[in-house]
């Protein structure tokens, strides 16, 4: 049943996407565009070389390693809380300063990745979200699965395109291993659903919105389903804040460990002087943001602490392995202006 659906209201004023974007949804689009804009998501092949990408994927193992624990990435008995820095929703990786290591600078930094975002938003003048380093071991014993929980990344309070999300993909992703899974088409649905079946009043400028089990039934009446997106090392996956995803977690066949850096990039020109500002605190403290690059940029907790609220001493206030900061790395960090 519809919600009684008050006149929609505006939180604050957000920038709208740049005209360049309308390609992309143009019937004469061809390609990954063409899937994109009709999907909602698209996995561009081989977007990083096999053999850097899983550099970098023993990196993040070489990383992990490094607190000095029993963790073996051949011994599933090793894979356990005790034996990893701290982490959320059991797979999530984003502090001791692991968003600014070398290594996950210069997964961002690879101009397969790069040049993907520049063709979609028709510029080259990007920001780079400082997101996080997923490894998600399979069937850990010590933890309880996470539920699907179906979102987007976007709040109703925007309208249009307004963000493109990537995974960095650095492992083998198949049907049963943990990953992505999106529902096709249903960015093109969502502001719908928003206006019809929700109350604006209880809309929020975070971007983020989560669906109940009712909600998500709304998209399956209009034949819309749940796919699990495969790829491979090396393999780009980008999709619209719109459409509706989650993590999955691996399936009890699976013995595949997860690797990805998540990355998404928008322009420069749409972010406003106070989140350019407040973009460079957070790169200068070298702390993680969500997934958005340019707008609603908050930081997350930069201190490594326990559930007791005592600091893990293993904590760093620098990475491991310090980036080299070019003009181009501190353009995309919004550091340097362009």
């Amino acid at each position: 049943m519809a919600a009684a659906v008050a006149p929609a209201r505006t939180a604050r004023a957000f920038k709208p996407a740049p005209a360049a974007l309308s390609s992309i949804s143009d019937k004469a689009t061809s390609g990954w565009k063409r899937d994109l804009a009709e999907n909602g998501y698209v996995v561009l092949k081989g977007a990083i070389p096999l053999d850097r990408a899983l550099g970098y994927r023993d990196k993040a193992y070489e990383w992990l390693q490094s607190f000095g624990t029993n963790l073996d990435f051949d011994d599933p008995s090793t894979w356990t809380k005790s034996n990893l820095p701290i982490h959320s929703c059991i797979n999530t990786f984003s502090r001791y300063s692991v968003c600014h290591e070398k290594f996950v600078w210069d997964a961002r930094l690879e101009p397969g990745v790069v040049d993907t975002f520049a063709e979609i938003w028709g510029t080259n003048e990007l920001l780079v979200s400082f997101d996080a380093l997923n490894v998600t071991f399979p069937n850990r014993k010590d933890v309880v699965p996470r539920p699907p929980w179906e979102h987007v990344d976007q709040s109703p309070l925007r309208r249009g395109l307004n963000c493109i999300q990537g995974i960095i993909n650095l492992s083998p992703a198949g049907p049963n291993d943990g990953g992505l899974v999106v529902y096709p088409g249903s960015h093109r649905l969502v502001e719908h659903f928003f206006d019809v079946e929700t109350d604006s009043t209880t809309w929020k400028p975070d971007d983020i919105y989560e669906f109940s089990r009712e909600e998500l039934s709304w998209f399956e009446s209009k034949g819309l389903s749940p796919v699990k997106v495969c790829a491979e090392p090396g393999d780009l996956i980008i999709w619209d804040s719109r459409t509706i995803h989650y993590g999955s977690v691996p399936s009890p066949e699976s013995t595949q460990i997860r690797t990805v850096i998540y990355a998404a990039y928008a322009p420069a020109s749409l972010a406003s002087s106070e989140q350019l500002a407040l973009k460079k605190q957070v790169f200068e403290k070298y702390g993680g943001t969500t997934h958005w690059p340019h707008d609603n940029i908050k930081i997350r907790e930069t201190r490594a602490l326990f559930e007791d609220g005592t600091r893990d001493p293993r904590d760093r206030e620098t990475p491991r392995e310090l980036p080299e900061k070019t003009d181009k790395l501190l353009k995309l960090a919004g550091a340097l202006p362009y």
